[in-house]
């Protein structure tokens, strides 16, 4: 028994260091961070009813003990659950959690079959290890790195099925049920790695938290926080990849800068939330016309970039003039009244060789001839040595 002692002290010990570092989490305000806090609380909370088995009652260090270790499971799959925005559906739950205390009291006092409580533990647990892994595998964002996914899902697999392996071991154990039975060799080497479940799964929940974290940390930094485009670095960063495989392939690329007209007359008018407002639905109503690799961003105030890969000349002016035309009929409604707007764009395509401050520069030129005809229309900066060629509607 001593082996059994070391591993379920062991566990605690881990679990205890899991407390500490989950705690760090609490005030991030990640999703699932508490449950995976409470688990771990509850774990602790357990195992030392486990370790004062014989010197206890045996209604607190075996059902107690083990419907707490059950709830741990439990609150460990809500933790992932929630983490991955997908629903809890606590009572259900906790309906099958509790299940396990009749089970654990009937194998104890009706029938007294250690085989029995230990398949009812191990069958449960590994019952959420293998609904841990599917919900891992079928929930993993796009934008996310797949090796903490991949991890957690290999190792509740693997957990899953050590778990179902102690709970068969112990069925076709010959003879009466004895406290020996947990000293063997084999049952040893399973509960060591059934002891590892939590701590470890708890490590691969914080793996998929730092993530995150570093998915926000660079989305902040890579998009406008009132529009949800892409910022200046982040455009600068998609640029790089489109010029370069524009250069590599020979495709075309256009480049279209927009400004909102008199937009200060908007701001004055109907105020700076209003403005606000403005800002973020001309942003949605332009990704409405935009295809997938197409690249949205907001140079700083009023004034937004969209980078057209594989589009010409042509197809550009016709994105362009499609978004003139449904932005001059766009209605944004305001506490002062329905706001209307219109834009002024430039628009110039990439020559071979050109660098981005280059093509921006000529799609300025462009955006400023725009201004000068009037506004309400879009200016084609057609090749380096003309003058912008202006389109649309006048005011």
């Amino acid at each position: 028994m001593a082996a059994v002692s070391v591993a379920l002290a062991s566990t605690a010990l881990f679990g205890l260091l899991m407390l500490v570092l989950l705690g760090s989490l609490l005030r991030s305000g990640v999703p699932g961070v508490l449950e995976w806090f409470a688990a771990n609380a509850v774990l602790a909370a357990a195992l030392p009813l486990l370790l004062a088995r014989g010197r206890i009652s045996d209604v607190v260090s075996v059902v107690v003990a083990n419907f707490l270790v059950a709830l741990a499971g439990s609150m460990l799959y809500a933790g992932f659950a929630r983490f991955l925005g997908r629903p809890v559906r606590w009572p259900r739950l906790l309906l099958v959690t509790l299940a396990t205390v009749p089970a654990l009291a009937y194998w104890r006092y009706a029938v007294d079959s250690i085989p029995a409580r230990v398949m009812v533990s191990t069958f449960f647990t590994a019952a959420i290890c293998f609904a841990t892994a599917f919900l891992v595998a079928r929930n993993r964002e796009a934008d996310r790195a797949r090796y903490p996914y991949v991890v957690a899902v290999m190792l509740a697999t693997i957990f899953g099925l050590c778990q179902l392996a102690r709970g068969l071991y112990f069925s076709a154990l010959p003879g009466a049920s004895s406290p020996l039975m947990f000293t063997t060799n084999v049952n040893v080497i399973l509960l060591c790695v059934g002891a590892a479940i939590m701590p470890v799964m708890s490590m691969c929940a914080m793996l998929m938290v730092h993530d995150a974290l570093l998915a926000d940390a660079r989305k902040a930094v890579n998009h406008d926080f009132l529009t949800g485009a892409l910022s200046r670095t982040g455009f600068q960063a998609m640029a790089r990849k489109c010029f370069a495989e524009a250069e590599q392939h020979g495709a075309p690329l256009s480049l279209l800068i927009v400004d909102l007209d008199r937009f200060k007359t908007i701001n004055d008018t109907f105020g700076h939330a209003a403005g606000d407002s403005v800002l973020r639905e001309f942003a949605a109503l332009t990704r409405v016309h935009l295809r997938r690799d197409d690249a949205l961003a907001r140079l700083g105030g009023e004034e937004f970039a969209i980078l057209l890969p594989r589009t010409a000349l042509a197809d550009a002016r016709g994105v362009a003039e499609r978004l003139r035309s449904e932005a001059s009929r766009h209605a944004v409604s305001t506490d002062a009244g329905p706001c209307r707007y219109s834009i002024s764009g430039g628009l110039a395509m990439r020559e071979r060789g050109e660098t981005l401050d280059r093509l921006t520069t000529r799609a300025d030129r462009a955006l400023y001839a725009a201004k000068l005809a009037g506004r309400d229309r879009v200016c084609l900066h057609e090749a380096p040595l003309e003058q912008p060629a202006a389109f649309g509607s006048p005011t």
